[in-house]
């Protein structure tokens, strides 16, 4: 059988935007297991840790290099009162958590702890303020208390928490799904709200404060438009406004209803394809966005954030509906591939992503069994290491002169190969991925303006779309070396159905700093 052979052709010489390292961040809610359970354990467990801290978990998440966390929501954040979280542990109140399981929490998990966390994984911290029920001035002493020197009221009181020295945090969110848990507000009612909270988020000393505003939900355009329009100055060109500086957006993969989303690990072939279908739509909906801000800001001033985006199934059989806790199969490694090459393409306007959510939430990195405490390495994880040299890269263009092969799904097309390339320090990474569930693929990358040396490939597959990792089986779906074909233009890469594949050598007379 001949399999589909995909030209493409990359201009090695022609360097284009900087893929921004916070593509690639993650995002911990006060939600289930990911905290609690997860992140932190607290200081009388067995398992090692740092001032309750999971070590392993801190360790297998620096070896994706970490950009950034997300903490603590969601939709927690719009209900999360700081000052509750900090001082001596026994002395701090116990709060419900409202959205997720309507458990009590005991605020062991604070700002202080999240801050040693985010020290510990090497990560830039992302705060989300509470907007929704919180005030202005709570969300002004929190910038104050974590990033200001002197002798100021909230200096003070961190000083006498422990902590002398102010730390850096640039990002802050200024609440959460404004449109929903943060608020149910109408668009020119949160920008209104967003104003107010951006103005008295002050930047103190060195620390210059990045401020997100709440966006869309999904293809809600109408949003985008109302925030650019109240939160910049029209003039010879857009000015942004000083208290903001990126909105986001939300888009999650559901194939199914949002009452019966599908299962994690039971579905079939036409469910795999429902589900490409709506991992690549992501791609529109990043150009849409764009599209909007263009109009306002030609100068891309503002950035665009897509701090929660992943896969969301219905929750695995016996465990709390309140949780999120999903498994993760080679299906959502492959979703998570294919976000990667769209974020990628639009890195000009595209300034950071969130994964929803780090351990034991939805689309995972990590896994922790309950009972054991056994730590499992998703699919999903693997594809974040594989593709951690994109960060901080220069985007390097695809042409696809003959297209895709592709496949009819409903009333839709998919695109069954998806790739992306970089360079950064004298070194090219290709990534490469067939969504076919059945049909291998060839691709014959031609490279033009340099060439490669040193070149080596590995790929992530496994026998079926639903295998998935486990305590048993903690490898089940892992990388391992691939080989390629030189040719005379460049290379030639195969493709098995179901795999997501990366390719790497160093540039031709290129010394390792350049």
């Amino acid at each position: 059988m001949t399999h589909p052979v995909v030209p493409a052709i990359v201009n090695l010489d022609v360097p284009g935007p900087v893929i921004n390292r916070h593509l690639y961040g993650h995002f911990a809610e006060h939600l289930g297991r990911c905290v609690y359970g997860g992140f932190y354990v607290g200081e009388d467990s067995d398992l090692p840790n740092a001032g309750g801290i999971r070590l392993d978990v801190v360790a297998a998440l620096r070896a994706l290099d970490i950009p950034n966390l997300r903490w603590p929501g969601g939709c927690f954040a719009d209900e999360y009162h700081w000052m509750d979280g900090i001082g001596p542990k026994e002395r701090r109140p116990s709060m419900v958590n409202t959205h997720w399981g309507n458990v009590e929490e005991n605020n062991h998990f604070g700002t202080h702890e999240f801050m040693e966390l985010c020290e510990l994984l090497g990560a830039e911290p992302y705060i989300s303020g509470n907007v929704g029920s919180g005030t202005v001035r709570e969300m002004s002493d929190w910038v104050e208390y974590l990033t200001r020197d002197g002798d100021s009221p909230m200096v003070r009181l961190r000083k006498a928490n422990g902590r002398e020295q102010p730390w850096r945090v640039r990002f802050w969110g200024l609440g959460n799904e404004a449109w929903g848990c943060g608020g149910h507000m109408r668009a020119e009612q949160y920008a209104a709200e967003a104003r107010r909270y951006g103005t008295y988020c002050r930047d103190h000393g060195g620390n210059t404060l990045y401020r997100i505003a709440a966006g869309a939900n999904g293809a809600d355009y109408a949003w985008t438009e109302t925030l650019m329009k109240q939160l910049g100055d029209l003039g010879c060109a857009y000015r942004p406004a000083p208290f903001m500086q990126a909105l986001s957006f939300h888009y999650y993969t559901i194939p199914g209803t949002w009452q019966d989303k599908g299962a994690a690990t039971v579905f079939d072939t036409d469910d795999h394809y429902r589900t490409m279908v709506q991992a690549a739509r992501v791609d529109e909906l990043i150009t849409g966005h764009s599209n909007v801000m263009d109009c306002y800001d030609p100068g891309r001033n503002v950035g665009l954030v897509l701090d929660e985006w992943g896969t969301w199934w219905n929750v695995e059989p016996g465990t709390n509906p309140g949780f999120l806790y999903q498994q993760n199969t080679l299906r959502d490694a492959l979703v998570a591939s294919v976000h990667f090459d769209v974020f990628h393409r639009h890195a000009g306007r595209l300034v950071m992503a969130n994964i929803a959510q780090t351990v034991n939430v939805l689309q995972a990195m990590i896994l922790t069994d309950p009972d054991t405490g056994a730590l499992v390495l998703t699919p999903t994880y693997h594809v974040f290491e594989m593709n951690k040299g994109h960060q901080d890269a220069a985007s390097l263009r695809v042409d696809l002169p003959a297209g895709t092969p592709e496949r009819a799904v409903g009333d839709a097309r998919l695109a069954t190969v998806s790739m992306s390339a970089s360079r950064k320090d004298g070194r090219a990474l290709f990534s490469l991925s067939n969504l076919d569930a059945d049909e291998p693929a060839e691709v014959e990358l031609d490279l033009r303006g340099g060439a490669l040396t040193e070149v080596s490939a590995r790929i992530l597959t496994a026998g079926r779309l639903q295998d998935h990792n486990t305590p048993d089986a903690p490898g089940a779906v892992a990388p391992r070396p691939h080989q390629v074909t030189a040719t005379r233009a460049g290379l030639r890469v195969h493709l098995p159905a179901g795999s997501f594949v990366t390719v790497t050598g160093r540039l031709a007379g290129t010394g390792s700093d350049t």
